[in-house]
Formats: structure tokens, sequence, C-alpha cells
């Protein structure tokens, strides 16, 4: 059995007052699914910031950045 259809079956075994309450939850967590705005790439956070980075650039940091990392295979 789906979710969907086990609602349905649910929700009328119910007194109306508590339908009622299913209905009310139902609504707020519809309007919380549509209100959340899509996560941002790395490159639409910086797309205002005029940040332009080349991949040679990246990869000169990220040879930077783990340059003194800890390594344990040696």
């Amino acid at each position: 059995m789906s979710l969907e259809r086990a609602i349905l079956e649910a929700v009328p075994a119910l007194p109306a007052e508590k339908q009622q309450e299913v209905l009310n939850h139902a609504a707020r967590l519809r309007d919380e699914a549509g209100s959340k705005s899509p996560f941002k790439t790395v490159r639409g956070l910086w797309a205002d910031l005029g940040v332009s980075l080349s991949p040679e650039e990246i990869e000169q940091n990220q040879r930077d950045m783990w340059l003194n990392f800890p390594r344990e295979d040696i």
C-alpha cells in the first residue's frame, strides 16, 4: 500500500477535529516545502563579487592547502 493510500484511509476514521488538524498540518508542511530557497552553487554565490578563478588557480590553491597536511602513508 502506498503512503498516500494509507493516509487517505486513515483520515476518515478520525473525528472531525482531528481531520481538521491533519488538514492544517498538511497545509503547513506544503507551505514550508514551497518556501525553501534552492541551494546556490559556489559559482552562484560568487556571481556578484566579481571573483573569477581559473582551473589552474584552483589546482594551485588545492596543492598549497594540502602541502603540509600530515600523511600516514609515507
